[in-house]
């Protein structure tokens, strides 16, 4: 291998890296140890990029990881919609001015979005 890139393919952004794996674990039946995402990456990454890869991913708590054999199996934390409510959620714990933020946010909304949220705030499961 040339050079200090341990890439096989095109270079990209590590965040682009990060979605297209992440993408893959969250269409994966199962948890994926490193080998398998490099294999169903069609060998793109060599196996200790797919690691660090991971190993970030967990560090952001978007991987849970169990031991299977010598090494770790990750699977996402959560789906797709629930990784868009919590950077949604991430967005508004860092804002002073929620109640300003959240009017906003609710004044953007088209008439069908708000009657969801609306019936979404109704209900009392405690897990909305």
């Amino acid at each position: 291998m040339s050079g200090s890139t341990h890439e096989r393919g095109p270079k990209r952004a590590n965040g682009a890296r990060e979605t297209e794996i992440l993408g893959l674990l969250q269409q994966a039946e199962g948890a994926l140890t490193p080998g398998e995402v490099a294999e169903r990456l069609g060998g793109e990454l060599t196996y200790s990029t797919v690691v660090t890869i991971l190993t970030r991913l967990h560090a952001k708590e978007l991987l849970t990881r169990s031991p299977r054999g010598r090494a770790y199996a990750y699977a996402p934390v959560t789906d797709d919609p629930g990784f868009a409510a919590r950077r949604m959620r991430t967005v508004l714990e860092e804002r002073s001015d929620r109640e300003d933020v959240l009017a906003r946010f609710a004044d953007g909304l088209s008439a069908t979005d708000a009657e969801l949220l609306r019936q979404l705030l109704g209900n009392d499961s405690p897990n909305r």
